[in-house]
């Protein structure tokens, strides 16, 4: 009697009887590379639903830079309503399923506009330790009232002067043992202060670019 021809299949022009020990390797081989796949979407499904949470903190001239579907949109200023936290949860599901339907471009852009405000928000801070170290200097001597207006031509001087008084004689008045005070003259200086780096620093950031465009025209 003839011989019952074997199960199997042909890979690559080679035959593989079923059961055999390369039909199970292939098994493990080829679900291994399903596995992988899942976790490989897993965890582009995850990224996408995290980048939707982080755009719940996006400024609004950011976000409206990013011509995001008006679904999302819709979703995220709910999502921001919400207070319950298995509501917020399951809103932030729901975002994350629209999040994967965003071509790349887009999430990209999402991506960017995240960095641009966080860069923003590190300049944001240096700024204010700067403004407040001028005004500890300032309180503190006549030297520095000197050196700034010397480096900052668009100040008021007249009010700066008298800004730098009154909050040299509110520190002063405190009793012994007592936190210095901290009156009206003491914030207005901090605000006058800052106000000055920042337009100054704009006025830097405009020179800068005009330099380069000059540049590139050439």
């Amino acid at each position: 009697m003839p011989r019952k021809p074997k199960k199997g299949y042909f890979v690559r022009g080679h035959f593989v009887a079923e059961g055999s020990e390369l039909d199970q390797e292939l098994k493990r081989e080829l679900k291994g590379g399903i596995e992988t796949s899942k976790t490989d979407l897993k965890r582009e499904s995850d990224e996408r639903q995290a980048l939707g949470e982080a755009l719940l903190t996006l400024r609004a001239d950011l976000l409206g830079r990013l011509g995001l579907p008006e679904t999302l949109l819709e979703a995220l200023a709910e999502a921001r309503r919400i207070t319950n936290f298995e509501g917020r949860r399951r809103q932030m599901q729901y975002i994350g399923k629209l999040m994967r339907k965003l071509d790349e471009d887009t999430v990209r852009a999402a991506q960017q506009a995240l960095d641009e405000q966080a860069r923003g928000s590190v300049h944001e801070t240096a700024l204010l330790h700067e403004a407040e170290g001028w005004r500890e200097r300032l309180i503190a001597g006549d030297e520095a009232v000197g050196a700034w207006i010397e480096t900052h031509a668009g100040t008021d001087v007249q009010q700066l002067r008298a800004l730098v008084r009154q909050a040299r004689k509110d520190l002063q008045a405190g009793k012994p043992g007592e936190a210095p005070r901290q009156g009206k003259a003491f914030r207005e200086l901090f605000q006058l202060v800052r106000a000055q780096l920042s337009a100054h620093g704009d006025a830097d950031h405009g020179a800068l670019a005009a330099h380069q465009s000059r540049e590139e025209d050439a």
